[in-house]
């Protein structure tokens, strides 16, 4: 955490990106609020969940590409040498990558308030806003951190980010799934995890607490969770032995 916050530039994609990118759609796709059955009649409500993603998925680039470089200067080798156990070479790495979720998260309802936002759920939903952002960064730094263990490359980590990406487009990102009257995107966005992580969020802004879409948003966000750190130990323990 300290070390991306000493290094500023890591900051700007982490917290401006995904507002610029929520400005820009939020003023393209504001007539979506005039269309039978949408949500809502403030867009920059529905929208801003979208940011929470994104801060998360640059959360995968910065914690993977920042044990990257560690590896690729051998510095993780040396950290390998000592008493350390293996659980301690990551977990440092990743509860920093959870406090600057629940940080970045923050940033982003403050941000959203000023633009007129409104969060429906109130001061509660603002707690469970900083948890879920929490999680969502957490189970994708663990995903950056699972990458750079098993190739020890910063490009290659850099490189999952498109992939990564195109799910949020593959979501109901910009409109909700009842209103998507493609086939195929209707059928791809039900069957994509991102669009119930969104849903987790929006759901606190629009409807205010609605059991269903939060704890589907939880659970994917722990599912997401759980792969990436059962993908951390398997890449860590490969790691430890070519060590």
């Amino acid at each position: 955490m300290l070390k991306t916050l000493r290094q500023p530039f890591q900051l700007f994609p982490i917290v401006f990106f995904p507002l610029i990118l929520l400005a820009v759609n939020a003023s393209g796709l504001k007539a979506a609020t005039h269309l039978p059955g949408f949500p809502t009649s403030s867009y920059i409500s529905f929208a801003i969940a979208v940011a929470f993603i994104q801060g998360g998925m640059f959360s995968l680039i910065n914690a993977g590409t920042n044990l990257a470089e560690d590896i690729e200067s051998g510095f993780f080798t040396r950290l390998a040498l000592t008493p350390l156990r293996r659980v301690s070479l990551i977990a440092g790495l990743l509860v920093g990558v959870a406090a600057l979720g629940a940080l970045q998260s923050a940033v982003y309802m403050l941000m959203g308030l000023v633009a007129g936002a409104h969060l429906d759920a109130g001061v509660g939903g603002v707690l469970v806003i900083l948890l879920l952002g929490s999680l969502t960064a957490l189970g994708f730094g663990a995903l950056g951190c699972a990458a750079a263990l098993r190739t020890g490359s910063g490009e290659a980590v850099q490189g999952l980010f498109p992939l990564f990406f195109v799910f949020i487009f593959l979501s109901s990102s910009n409109l909700p799934r009842n209103l998507l009257r493609t086939g195929w995107f209707h059928t791809v966005a039900n069957w994509n995890p991102i669009s119930y992580l969104i849903e987790g969020f929006r759901s606190l802004y629009i409807y205010g607490w609605d059991g269903t879409a939060l704890w589907r948003g939880f659970a994917v966000a722990s599912g997401l969770t759980v792969v990436a750190l059962f993908g951390v130990a398997g890449a860590l323990r490969t790691r430890m032995q070519r060590t």
